[in-house]
This record gives structure tokens, C-alpha cells and sequence, in this order.
């Protein structure tokens, strides 16, 4: 662990062609650490890399039977890890609940999610150290009538990350477990009408690295989106049927 203070991190970001994972890799490349970055699209990997040739890339889909795979190779060409990011996620609106949609988005952000978390984990447990940051949301905190497979499978990610924080104590390991909770950011992700407190994905990113670095269990992104979350939880459900 000393070792990767002094000469930078090793780390992954699953999901990084573009949004808040592409920002993460960019800025921790220029704080000196080793970065390998996954994506579905090629053609978006192979311009990082010519942008940044000390990037390792992986083109796999979380939702493959190989995706594991992927990752165990992108590990052994850095010479290890000390922190995973997840970053993938699907999400668009389905007000006419469309199915392709919803079970698209369930795959990803749940099964895809679970999948490389748990290995990521056991990883960790085995080498004695590590650190999982998972991307999950604000919508993670109640349904949503426009993307219910999103909120959904969301929350999954945040209870699951809870979890996993509990099992690292009750084994009495060094592993860090950061549920990140954004709000809204100017991303493609961002979608739909109303949005406010829009943070650029700079801004966004250089929180996320902060809450990981002081190795929070939840952390919101932007940090005045904690208001919002406090209110959400508590409303009744006759009134937040309303706006939900």
C-alpha cells in the first residue's frame, strides 16, 4: 500500500469512454497514476489511447460471459490494482415502460455490476487491500415513474455497496467500499426536462476523486445534492406520488 501512495495508484475504471468515467481517467493520468479504462466502443478507447499512450484499454461489455476474463487481463498488464471504479450504467427514459429498455438497463446496472463487483472484492481480499467506488445516483433513493428499471437497479447498486462495506468490517479487512451518488451532470446520461444544480463533468469528477480519496462510504456529487437525498427519503409517499 505504501508502495502505491508513494509511485501512484493502479486503477480501473469500468465504463470510461466517455461522461464522468472518460473525466476520472483523464484527471487521474494527470496526477501521475497508472489508469486502465473499459468500454463497448472501440473507436472511442482507440482515440484515449492515442490521446493518452499510458492508458491500458479493454473493449468488453459487462454484460459478457468474458468480462471477468477482460479484467483479470487488464489487472496482469498493470502489475496490479488498488482502486476500481465503476462507472457503466444505462439508463433512458420509459414512460411507456418499454421492455427492451428496462431489461437492457437491469442487465447492465445489475448484473453487469454484480459481476464485476464481486470479483473486484474478492480480489481485494486476497491481496489484503483495495478500494471499489461505485457510480450509482440520487435516483437510487425512490421509484420513478419515467426510468423504473433505472432507479431501480440504482438502488441495487447502493444497498449492494452497503453491503459489501459490512462484509469488509466483519472480516476485518482493509478494503474501502464508496458509494458515489450523483445528481444531475452534463452528460449524455442526463436526460429529460426540470434538471437543476447541473454540475459540468469536470467539477463532477474532482468531487468523485475527493470522496474516494477520503475513503467516504457515500458521498453526493455535487456535495449540495445531500439536501435533496435528506428530502427525498422523507416524503410521504401522497406526495412524492406527485412528482415521481
Amino acid at each position: 500500500m505504501i508502495c502505491s501512495i508513494l509511485c501512484g495508484m493502479k486503477i480501473i475504471i469500468i465504463g470510461a469512454t466517455s461522461g464522468m468515467g472518460r473525466e476520472l481517467a483523464q484527471q487521474y493520468l494527470a496526477l501521475g497514476h497508472t489508469v486502465a479504462i473499459t468500454g463497448r466502443r472501440a473507436e472511442l478507447l482507440l482515440e484515449l489511447k492515442t490521446q493518452f499512450p499510458a492508458l491500458y484499454t479493454g473493449c468488453f461489455d459487462v454484460q459478457t460471459d468474458d468480462a471477468v476474463d477482460r479484467l483479470q487481463l487488464l489487472i496482469t498488464q498493470m502489475g496490479g490494482l488498488d482502486l476500481l471504479i465503476y462507472s457503466a450504467g444505462y439508463g433512458d427514459p420509459s414512460t411507456e415502460l418499454v421492455p427492451a429498455i428496462e431489461i437492457d438497463s437491469t442487465a447492465t446496472n445489475v448484473m453487469g455490476f454484480v459481476k464485476i463487483a464481486t470479483y473486484t472484492f474478492n480480489y481485494f481480499l486476497q491481496q489484503g487491500h483495495g478500494q471499489l467506488a461505485v457510480i450509482s445516483s440520487v435516483a437510487a433513493l425512490r421509484g420513478n415513474s419515467w426510468t423504473p428499471a433505472y432507479s431501480a437497479s440504482k438502488a441495487y447498486v447502493s444497498n449492494y455497496a452497503e453491503g459489501l462495506n459490512i462484509k469488509a468490517r466483519k472480516l476485518n479487512t482493509n478494503i474501502v467500499i464508496t458509494d458515489i451518488r450523483p445528481g444531475f451532470v452534463k452528460t449524455k446520461m442526463a436526460k429529460g426536462n426540470g434538471q437543476f444544480w447541473v454540475a459540468p463533468v469536470e467539477k463532477a469528477a474532482r468531487q468523485i476523486r475527493a470522496a474516494i480519496d477520503a475513503k467516504k462510504r457515500v458521498a453526493y456529487v455535487t456535495k449540495r445534492w445531500w439536501l435533496i437525498a435528506f428530502i427525498m427519503k422523507r416524503l410521504p409517499y401522497w406526495l412524492y406520488n406527485k412528482i415521481g
